[in-house]
């Protein structure tokens, strides 16, 4: 059998198993090796494998993985959603849709100190729901805001998945977060005008609330600064070159668990939470990442990469057409993946093949950071699409009283509004490449 056609029996079986339910690590993992070792030998495989995970574990940039996660299970355990939740209803809550704008900017926020979708969704849901239910907002359009809101969470620096691609590429951490950051603010904003249109197309989907005194909206608004400071702390000293995002990460992860002791949000169940819920999740990324190792080894074993990136080159269609293939690849494939493996699956196959383009004139460097970007604001759209859509499950799981249905109609606005910012990020480099450029 040709390499190319393993590779191919590699995918499909790995997709095979992926409907079966089998743990993502295991499914790229088993196909992986079994590939390997029909393109080698048993001994070369127990060779590789004698020194995969050794040589994975022991990258020092990855590390900054538990430690962005640390800092997220900190600001969630000690209670900081709560406030920036409640300061922001104190201040828009009283337009129509003013609660559910204050939801999408705790989001935002809270992605700036946790970087996880997930953990973004479940903890603003729990904040944000039971404030939105007892005004009367309608179910479709809360579960949806939350839904859509918590995957800014994995957009607006940091990034766990805008790590891995860093790393997984050879680019720079710092200059990713830089380049993440405007179309993050762009996707947030552009929610916030989704739900004023939404609210005045059909008002009764979100009554308006009686406005707060002003003594009371500068009094909450004094309880999310900590939060604004350990964000100019860790990002200020990552891109102004005092410290590696490592060190920042680590300054960061300290930061927030002062701020949660200060505020007596955060006592020893807490903590105890936050360390097993970072133990547990950075023990799946890093699985993830050992499976991903072995499938890719096995496929470039296979010469599929070069022979895909050969292929692309010699289309005869317009290199954007191939960039926007790729990225609806990305869309269709967040309906049975999570954004970590996809990103640790194709990247090592579909980068090389971008790289070969010509595409806006750009350099090498700034290709690599434009393509990240896209292909995180796709990831980030997979989130909540239809059929599957992770984010919507987990708001799902708290708000359980919404059927599942209206889940989805409700993410829809916001869905066309992350096309036309996908649309508009392909066509203008400038919006994620003009703050790296200016900075650094």
């Amino acid at each position: 059998m040709s390499g190319g056609a393993i590779g191919v029996v590699m995918l499909a079986a790995m997709l095979a198993l992926m409907a079966l339910r089998v743990p993502i690590a295991a499914a790229m993992f088993i196909p992986g090796a079994a590939g390997y070792w029909a393109m080698t030998s048993d001994l070369a495989l127990l060779n590789m494998l004698k020194g995969s995970a050794v040589a994975r574990l022991t990258v020092y940039d990855l590390s900054v993985i538990p430690l962005f996660l640390l800092m997220g299970q900190f600001a969630t355990q000690g209670g900081l959603s709560r406030a920036l939740f409640d300061a922001a209803a104190a201040w828009v809550g009283h337009i129509r849709g003013g609660l559910a704008m204050a939801a999408i900017l705790a989001a935002t926020a809270f992605g700036a100190v946790c970087g996880s979708s997930v953990a973004t969704s479940a903890t603003i849901a729990q904040v944000a729901y039971p404030e939105m239910k007892a005004h009367g907002y309608a179910g479709r359009l809360s579960t949806g805001v939350l839904a859509t809101g918590g995957s800014l969470g994995i957009l607006i620096p940091p990034s766990v998945p805008l790590v891995v691609y860093a790393i997984l590429t050879e680019q720079n951490i710092a200059k990713l977060f830089a380049a993440a950051l405007v179309p993050g603010l762009i996707a947030a904003f552009g929610y916030l005008g989704v739900i004023a249109v939404y609210c005045r197309v059909r008002p009764g989907l979100a009554p308006p609330s009686a406005p707060l005194p002003w003594a009371q909206r500068w009094r909450a608004l004094v309880h999310v600064w900590p939060i604004a400071g350990v964000f100019a702390v860790v990002f200020g000293g990552i891109y102004g070159g005092w410290f590696t995002p490592t060190e920042g990460a680590s300054i960061g992860a300290f930061a927030t668990l002062g701020v949660g002791i200060a505020r007596r949000e955060l006592g020893w169940r807490g903590l105890r939470r936050a360390f097993l819920g970072t133990a547990e999740t950075s023990a799946m990324v890093f699985m993830i990442f050992l499976g991903a190792d072995m499938m890719n080894t096995a496929l470039a074993l296979t010469q599929m990469p070069a022979e895909l990136a050969a292929w692309v080159a010699a289309l005869p269609v317009a290199p954007l057409v191939i960039v926007a293939c790729v990225l609806a690849f990305y869309v269709a494939l967040g309906s049975v993946m999570d954004e970590l493996s996809m990103v640790l699956l194709t990247i090592p196959v579909l980068f090389p093949a971008v790289m070969g383009l010509e595409l806006w004139g750009l350099g090498p460097q700034d290709k690599a950071i434009w393509f990240g970007i896209l292909v995180l604001t796709v990831v980030q759209i997979g989130l909540v699409a239809p059929p599957v859509g992770l984010n919507v499950y987990v708001v799902n799981s708290v708000c359980q009283d919404v059927p599942m249905g209206e889940t989805y109609r409700g993410v829809l606005p916001f869905i066309a509004s992350d096309l036309a910012r996908v649309t508009l990020l392909l066509f203008v480099p400038a919006l994620s490449l003009g703050l790296v450029g200016w900075w650094f």
